[in-house]
């Protein structure tokens, strides 16, 4: 009889992993993870490349062979946490690498009912990814080999990354990182973790990679830097607070209860099921950057010579954007009440203003009236409508002179707009103005 050849227990487990029966994949999944960290415990142990990638072909099919939502979650999340199972950082980047290299070898192969529970593995691999940082307490190394291992086996142009991997990973990379990091990480440290998606944004070749980027980091952080603004307000006013609320404690702590029939020193009603956050509009945790730092890099990339004249036109558009919030510019009807509150009493205490009163804005429409010095940022609708009107009564007072031909008329009428473009024209040099035209046009 020829003897049973014995097979390495990294493919024993692979083939069970990828079995018929949901016990014998359940029961292969808890003997990785024992025997993951019984190997890398030793101190000769490990895993080499390839066997980490005929783990990862059967934990792949495992997946694959999952079909209620419930259980490919909880799966899903199990083979993600599988990483913390291995006891060195070299060893879990390793098995990272692996886990893209099988997800780029294997994508193509996915027919569309299968593709959400892998966009779902993708994600929560990334998330246990950065929590394996987070234990390690953001250590500037492991930031950078992360990030390096990631741009390697997704972004770089000679990757063999699919472009549904590349697209699903840079729309979903801000927001896990958020969820794990908002709390801790600085604006420093969020800017190291987005300078790879620079030099990609910069020297690509590719439209839909300098799209993607483009459109789910860069315009991210500018769609997100309102709220951005209300948390760190909020952070501030909780910090106040403690340190308000530290000093009468003591005098509340000897003071009797006012209630009748309660305890003294009883404790407050407990109110951990009031609703948190923003409400309905609440976009969940947001990073901190700074802004003018994010366009200083943005703009060092873009400016060389080396960059496609396509991705500096994009790039470029940007970093307008991120500079104007740098210096605390950013769209009115993206603002939070708070926020815009909080900035405008700042602007009118460096700068206060003298609104007109209502009737005598009333009773001179289109004669150097002046804006609300106080609009609403949920109103922009309002404001433009009330531009046309003034711009249409404006129109109608010198409509004779603007039907008349030659070139005194064309000079009357640059006249006019650039009195209305300068809002700091006053009401009575307005007046002046038109009563000479009219006498020029009375001796023509």
């Amino acid at each position: 009889m020829v003897p049973r050849v014995q097979l390495p227990p990294e493919i024993q487990l692979a083939q069970r992993l990828a079995g018929n029966e949901q016990v014998t994949r359940d029961r292969a999944v808890k003997r990785l993870r024992k025997y993951i960290v019984a190997r890398t415990q030793r101190a000769a142990g490990g895993f080499t490349h390839d066997e980490l990638l005929k783990v990862w072909k059967g934990l792949f099919y495992c997946m694959w062979m999952q079909d209620k939502p419930l259980l490919q979650e909880e799966l899903g999340r199990t083979i993600a946490q599988l990483l913390h199972a291995f006891q060195t950082t070299e060893a879990q980047h390793l098995f990272l690498r692996t886990f893209w290299q099988t997800m780029n070898r294997e994508w193509t192969g996915i027919d569309r009912l299968r593709l959400d529970k892998f966009y779902m593995l993708m994600r929560m691999v990334l998330n246990e990814s950065l929590k394996a940082l987070k234990t390690h307490g953001w250590e500037e190394r492991q930031i950078e080999q992360l990030l390096e291992l990631l741009t390697t086996e997704i972004l770089h142009p000679d990757s063999q990354a699919p472009s549904g991997v590349k697209s699903h990973f840079l729309e979903i990379f801000l927001e896990e990182l958020s969820k794990v990091g908002a709390a801790e990480l600085t604006a420093d440290q969020n800017l190291k973790f987005i300078e790879p998606f620079c030099a990609i944004a910069a020297r690509t070749q590719d439209p839909l990679v300098l799209h993607n980027i483009t459109r789910g980091v860069f315009e991210t952080i500018v769609e997100q830097a309102p709220f951005a603004i209300e948390d760190l307000l909020d952070e501030l006013d909780a910090q106040e607070g403690e340190e308000g609320t530290s000093e009468d404690e003591e005098c509340e702590r000897d003071a009797p209860s006012m209630e009748p029939g309660s305890p003294r020193g009883a404790a407050p009603p407990d109110r951990s099921d009031e609703p948190l956050g923003r409400g309905e509009d609440a976009v969940g945790p947001v990073l901190q950057f700074d802004y003018k730092a994010v366009a200083g890099r943005l703009f060092a990339v873009a400016s060389e010579q080396s960059t496609p004249s396509q991705n500096r036109k994009r790039l470029y558009k940007v970093i307008r954007k991120l500079q104007d919030l740098a210096e605390g510019i950013f769209p009115e009807d993206d603002v939070p009440e708070k926020a815009y509150r909080n900035l405008r009493d700042e602007e009118q205490e460096r700068r206060p203003r003298k609104c007109l009163p209502k009737a005598r804005s009333q009773n001179h429409p289109g004669k150097g009236r002046k804006e609300d010095s106080c609009p609403d940022p949920s109103s922009g609708s309002k404001r433009r409508m009330r531009r046309r009107r003034r711009r249409g009564s404006g129109a109608e007072s010198v409509a004779p002179q603007e039907q008349r031909g030659g070139p005194g008329g064309r000079g009357a009428r640059k006249k006019r707009r650039r009195l209305r473009a300068g809002a700091k024209v006053k009401g009575a040099r307005c007046q002046e103005l038109q009563t000479e035209q009219r006498l020029l046009q009375s001796r023509k």
